[in-house]
Parts: C-alpha cells; sequence; structure tokens
C-alpha cells in the first residue's frame, strides 16, 4: 500500500480537486508561483497543482518582504488573474486569513470565487512573516482553531482543500505544534502543515505523530533541510512544496542578464528564451492572423 493510500482521510471530499491529484501519488511535487507568467511556466513544465506563495507576492508585487505588507485583496487580486491564465488547480497562501474568523470566511469566499482550489491557513500574530525568518508570535490555539472552523463553513460543499499550518515549533515547541494540528483535524481541515523543523530528526518525529497528509515547505537557505522527493516520501510527507525556487531562480536570472547589459550595453550571449517561444507561450501565437 503507498504512502498516499496509508494517510489518514481527509476531512473534503475525496473528490475535491487537490485530492484527487494526491491519491494519484505517493508524494506529490508542486511549485510555488507569484503571477499569471510563473504559473503558465509552471503548467508548461507539466506540475499538476501550483501554489501562490505570499513570499513571492510582497516581493513581484509590492517589492517588500513577506512581513504582513501583503493583504487580503492583493491575494486574491493575484489569485483571480493566475487562475484565469492556467488549467490546472490552484493553492493559494491565506497567511493568517487577514483577521479574525469574519476575515477568513470572507477570504475563503473571495478565494473560491476567484477559482482556487485550496489553501494554507496559518496561526501566526498578524503582522505576520516568513516562517523560516526570526521573530515569530503565535495566536491562541483556540483562536486559530476558530479560524480552521471558519474556513472550512465557508468552503461548505465547494471543490477547496484547506491545509493548517502551524508556527509553533519556533514559539512553543513540537508538542504544542502536533497538538494544533490534531486540533485542526477536527475543525474541517483537509491537509497539515508543521513549519520549519530544524532538522531530519525533528521531521521525522512530526510524520510519526500528525495528521496526514502532512506539507514539505522545501526552502532553499531556511532553517529546515531541503531532501528530494524520495527521502520526504519515505519520512513521511505527501505534500512536497517548493514555493520559492521559482522567485529566487527569476531574480538569479534578471540579475545575471541585465547586469550584463548593463556592463557590456548589448544582450548578445545570453541564455534567454526566444521571442518566438515566449510569444507562444502567453498564447499570443492563437491570436495573430496566420499569415
Amino acid at each position: 500500500m503507498t504512502a498516499a493510500n496509508q494517510m489518514s482521510e481527509p476531512n473534503a471530499s475525496m473528490n475535491s480537486s487537490v485530492a484527487k491529484i494526491l491519491a494519484q501519488h505517493d508524494a506529490l511535487v508542486f511549485p510555488g508561483v507569484y503571477d499569471a507568467l510563473s504559473a503558465l511556466i509552471a503548467q508548461r513544465c507539466g506540475f499538476p497543482l501550483a501554489f501562490i506563495t505570499g513570499y513571492g507576492v510582497a516581493a513581484s508585487y509590492l517589492g517588500l518582504p513577506d512581513m504582513g505588507f501583503v493583504n487580503q485583496s492583493d491575494i486574491c487580486d493575484t489569485a483571480t488573474r493566475v487562475c484565469a491564465a492556467i488549467d490546472i488547480p490552484v493553492m493559494v497562501d491565506a497567511d493568517t486569513g487577514y483577521g479574525n474568523e469574519l476575515n477568513v470566511s470572507q477570504t475563503v469566499t473571495k478565494l473560491i470565487r476567484a477559482g482556487a482550489k485550496g489553501c494554507f491557513l496559518e496561526d501566526q500574530q498578524w503582522p505576520k512573516r516568513c516562517g523560516h525568518m526570526r521573530g515569530k508570535q503565535i495566536i491562541d490555539r483556540e483562536q486559530y482553531v476558530a479560524k480552521i472552523a471558519a474556513a472550512a463553513k465557508a468552503r461548505a460543499d465547494a471543490d477547496f482543500f484547506i491545509v493548517a499550518r502551524t508556527d509553533a515549533v519556533a514559539t512553543d515547541g513540537l508538542d504544542e505544534a502536533l497538538a494544533r494540528m490534531q486540533a485542526a483535524k477536527q475543525a474541517g481541515a483537509d491537509g497539515f502543515f508543521i513549519e520549519a523543523p530544524g532538522d531530519v530528526e525533528q521531521m521525522r518525529a512530526i510524520c510519526a505523530s500528525a495528521p496526514r497528509p502532512l506539507v514539505a515547505n522545501m526552502i532553499e537557505g531556511g532553517k529546515t533541510p531541503v531532501l528530494d522527493k524520495q527521502a520526504l516520501a519515505d519520512i513521511g510527507y505527501q505534500l512536497i512544496l517548493y514555493p520559492l525556487t521559482g522567485i529566487y531562480a527569476a531574480a538569479h536570472a534578471l540579475t545575471t542578464s541585465l547586469g550584463s547589459v548593463q556592463d557590456n550595453g548589448i544582450s548578445q550571449n545570453q541564455r534567454l528564451i526566444s521571442f518566438a517561444d515566449f510569444n507562444e507561450l502567453i498564447g499570443a501565437e492563437k491570436l495573430l492572423p496566420k499569415n
């Protein structure tokens, strides 16, 4: 029996888009995207699922760090554009839900209207920050569970997969993080994400006790070891997210390419996508006359 089949049955209908995809994989690797173009590229690469990263939206949309600058409108507007651009299901980083239970309900409702098929919802105090940054604080467990319950109620029968995320490992320890995930499961969460374990042993401890399916958050240079798909599946993870690989690669490519233009005064001898291939990627060829 595969790891996917051994996992605890999620609260959402197994007919949900994310649950169906997950059932086809022992471990599912999916990327972070931050705008319509990065989403198109993720789809072109063959990924069956994409994730809108709040860190990436803050950086690309505002030029700011993931420290609470992105609001509900920013993330829902981005979700609307991304979901309209691609055919694969999209999950969204909904941060803390942008307020109390009423705000969480509104966020979930707006994301469903945007076409999203799920969200991550975390337990940090606002303003939140990237889970691999120092100085995080979390809300009381009861407050967080109430937010998960509000999200599940707002979701109702919609095709929408709710992932509960906790940052409690950094603030209150692993036992509290595990307790929050169990409580979130009872409140209606479908997937579970204990952020920023510091080593493989802690990752094993999470997978031994937390409800499933579990998210592994692979951030290059972050607090958690970056392991390959098979190693993470062997530990017990089912949802393997690379949220920042794309935006880090894009930033590196832009720095290299534009730096070369600045230094040399010309763009020749660079590794660029061609004019024709880029037009095909964004659909220009379908709209242009044949002759």
